[in-house]
């Protein structure tokens, strides 16, 4: 009774053959195969080694094939591309033993696999839990593939894609990306390569939703990053964690909670395309009041988020003014100090008292007043008093403020709604609303921080500064 060798060899490319492969292939008194893959092995074959090779779609003949010629004692090995185990010929081989009464022994020899290959081609996608997909509904139900996408999507896995599509499958490519982009940003990172480790290979890097289906075949292997991954000198690289941030430990533990808090509400969210400062912003409101309605009533004028990032980044806004000291006392003080941008409320300043007497007006009216005085291009942060708001509005009408932004964010019944509409008009000052009666101290506060760490949004890791 002879033996038969169950043998990956790789994408294609000679020098990606194992020695083992090698060396079995080189013994083997005959070879079993699809037909295309022998332009890939003919130079390891012995004089006089025969040769099987049939077309797609015939597995079950080849592997019949190759327990015949183990059965008159010869050594065979039966090729696969990439590795024998992955969508190969290995599990056919033990199924069809196992049939025949299990008397031929089989041996399975790794070879490396073409998303392993794609891997290393587009950087390293693959630093962090994965998993494979194959798109083929040959023998897969379509029900059963869609159902594992959406749990790889759920699970923030890598997802490398097989058998992405063929003549006959056009359409199931384009309902994986739908399927994904309800769970991850647009913005995370695709990397497709075709033919690889071939003469004809081509390496692609591209958002989620840049992809074009349409630029896909079947000898395509499709590697989607999770929402960790990132492109750096145009390589795609996911994470592992050896670089993160190193403060002391409690705030690792607290920012490894934070991001994912994060990435849970990111799943949840109803609509998966917002724009990346509108959804930052809007995490960061989910994440302190738990309160899913935001989705709806947060409003950020276009860019106002990315502007205001820009301004601080760039030393063009240095002071933030709020109504109430509960304010401040939320804004990150690290992301403050990293920043050199300086945090303060008027009212406990003791010229407030005396203005809003002699003015008739509430101190926090009077603090906004005398803070328009000072820093009238400073980002001006409501939390709480819906007044003083609309002070800040009348000085803006009145020429006595030119703010760099607005968070608009008082909590209430009396005037809040009004306050919040006031503030609208003011088209070209990037403004975050919180519409409604909906808001507070603590909300104002984090949409200053979603502001300040604005570089922290691609990558999705909030919480540097706790």
């Amino acid at each position: 009774m002879g033996k038969i060798i169950v043998a990956g060899i790789g994408p294609g490319d000679a020098a990606d053959i194992t020695p083992a492969v090698m060396e079995a292939m080189q013994e083997a008194d005959a070879i079993v195969g699809y037909k295309y893959y022998f332009q890939f092995v003919k130079h390891c074959l012995k004089d006089g080694c025969t040769c099987v090779d049939t077309g797609m779609k015939r597995e079950r003949e080849r592997a019949e094939e190759a327990f015949r010629l183990a059965g008159e004692g010869k050594t065979v090995v039966v090729i696969s591309s990439g590795d024998a185990g992955i969508y190969g010929m290995a599990p056919l081989i033990y199924e069809m033993r196992e049939k025949q009464g299990g008397q031929v022994e089989v041996e399975v020899l790794p070879g490396i696999s073409a998303f392993q290959k794609a891997a290393a081609l587009l950087g390293a996608p693959l630093g962090h839990d994965l998993c494979l997909i194959s798109l083929s509904d040959l023998m897969t139900p379509w029900e059963v593939i869609e159902r594992r996408i959406r749990a790889a999507a759920a699970g923030d896995f890598v997802t490398a894609v097989y058998n992405p599509k063929s003549n006959g499958r056009y359409w199931q490519l384009y309902r994986l990306q739908e399927l994904l982009l309800k769970y991850r940003s647009p913005e995370t990172p695709v990397g497709y390569v075709r033919q690889a480790g071939r003469e004809e290979q081509e390496v692609k890097t591209v958002t989620l939703s840049e992809f074009d289906p349409e630029d896909v075949d079947m000898f395509t292997v499709v590697i989607i990053g999770n929402s960790q991954t990132y492109v750096s000198d145009g390589k795609m690289i996911t994470p592992r964690g050896y670089y993160g941030e190193e403060p002391t430990e409690a705030a690792k533990v607290g920012q490894d909670i934070m991001i994912r808090s994060f990435r849970t509400i990111e799943g949840e969210l109803r609509r998966k395309d917002w724009p990346l400062g509108h959804k930052w912003a809007l995490l960061h409101a989910i994440h302190t009041t738990a309160d899913f309605d935001m989705e709806r009533i947060l409003r950020t004028d276009p860019l106002a988020v990315e502007t205001l990032y820009e301004m601080v980044r760039a030393g063009r806004l240095r002071t933030i003014v709020t109504d109430v000291t509960m304010v401040v006392s939320g804004i990150r003080k690290g992301a403050l100090g990293r920043l050199g941008v300086e945090a303060k409320c008027y009212l406990g300043d003791p010229r407030v008292a005396e203005m809003a007497a002699s003015h008739g007006t509430t101190r926090t009216q009077a603090g906004i007043r005398l803070a328009a005085e000072e820093h009238p291009d400073a980002l001006f942060v409501f939390g709480n008093a819906p007044t003083a708001l609309m002070e800040l509005c009348d000085l803006i009408r009145k020429g006595k403020a030119r703010p760099a932004g607005i968070i608009a964010a008082p909590v209430g019944f009396v005037h809040v709604k009004e306050s919040k509409h006031m503030v609208k008009p003011f088209r070209e000052i990037p403004k975050i609303i919180v519409e409604g009666r909906k808001g507070g101290s603590n909300l104002a506060a984090t949409l200053c921080n979603a502001i300040l760490t604005f570089d922290d949004a691609e990558k999705l890791r909030p919480g540097r500064d706790l």
